[in-house]
């Protein structure tokens, strides 16, 4: 049983495209048509391409007319202008005098090929049609606005498996990478694609393109969550920003392991000093409950013992002056038993 195709699916396509009104092929995925056809690409990717239908991956209107169409069958499928490459556009047939091309270095011609940039910085591509007079006249229409155009389909493949869908998107994306070498985890809402394998393998710019361009087609097959490895704020991250973590990271490490004997010491010593005070602030307590209870004393005992709580409070400031004079008492009986004690009998 043929399958029909619908909006939304994933498939494979070969098809070669004409101009109707001379027979000129534009475009095709056959490597051996192009050639004969003189628009052949060295760079150029070759073979049944990828598209999701009705994403926009191919002209309008045959995106459109992809829809019912039977996998396994060849199509001749007509696109006229507005769906194809739009009208001709009168106003974009400009004017410019001869010495605006000659100041640039260039000699105008019929048929030759141009660009501008517009003061919105956009880069408008066109070609000459006469140079008279003095004057260049310059269309900036798409060569084929205003021409039918014709599509010989051939419908390839129907894709079915999730993953092989995603895969299939990278090849349009990124045609340069092997997607065999990355890494995808599909759910029902949601879409892992993790090129951390092959990140090295193509460039950051066109990676970076190819994931913006990617979330957007696998959020139209309707996953809603999409998530990169490596992201698209990791690849964009400049490298000097990228160098000056690493730096930051490796300097605080560094700076920890450095600071914190240090800071083990001033913990120690503030500990030591508050020990200290307390045990200073403990003494004064103490020492003034103690004086505190001795006039209590005295008061209780004034008439019994009028001087010993007052020998007990200066004890401790007068130990050192007893001292003294205990060894200048000491010394002098020793001098007095050297001497004589009697004058009389020494004669």
């Amino acid at each position: 049983m043929l399958m029909k195709i619908k909006r939304g699916d994933v498939i494979r396509v070969h098809y070669i495209g004409k101009i109707r009104e001379t027979g000129e092929i534009f475009d095709t995925t056959f490597e051996e048509v192009a050639k004969d056809a003189g628009i052949y690409k060295e760079n150029g990717v070759y073979g049944p391409v990828p598209i999701a239908v009705g994403a926009g991956h191919v002209i309008q209107g045959l995106d459109e007319q992809l829809e019912g169409r039977e996998v396994g069958k060849k199509y001749e499928i007509e696109v006229p202008p507005e769906k194809g490459f739009g009208k001709r556009d009168p106003k974009l047939i400009k004017t410019f005098t001869l010495g605006q091309f000659r100041r640039n270095g260039l000699i105008p011609f019929p048929g030759m090929p141009v660009e501008i940039e517009t003061e919105s910085g956009r880069k408008l591509k066109g070609r000459v049609l006469t140079v008279s007079g003095g004057r260049v006249r310059v269309d900036f229409n798409h060569p084929y606005a205003g021409k039918h155009l014709v599509y010989e389909v051939e419908i390839v493949e129907k894709i079915e498996d999730p993953i092989e869908k995603v895969k299939a998107l990278i090849e349009l994306r990124l045609p340069r990478l092997d997607p065999n070498k990355v890494v995808i985890e599909v759910g029902e809402k949601d879409v892992v694609v993790d090129f951390t394998q092959i990140k090295d393998e193509v460039d950051k710019g066109t990676l970076v393109l190819g994931e913006l361009l990617l979330e957007g087609d696998l959020k139209f097959l309707g996953y809603e969550e999409v998530k990169f490895r490596p992201s698209v704020d990791e690849l964009i991250k400049p490298k000097e920003a990228e160098e000056g973590e690493v730096a930051e990271e490796e300097v605080s490490g560094e700076t920890g392991a450095e600071e914190a004997p240090e800071q083990k010491e001033a913990v120690e010593e503030t500990t030591e000093e508050k020990t200290e005070e307390k045990a200073e602030a403990e003494e004064s307590v103490e020492e003034a409950e103690s004086e505190e209870g001795t006039e209590k004393a005295k008061e209780e005992t004034e008439e019994k013992k009028p001087k010993k709580s007052t020998k007990g409070r200066k004890t401790r400031r007068t130990t050192r002056k007893k001292s003294t004079t205990k060894k200048k008492a000491k010394a002098a009986e020793e001098k007095g038993k050297s001497e004589p004690e009697n004058p009389e009998d020494s004669e």
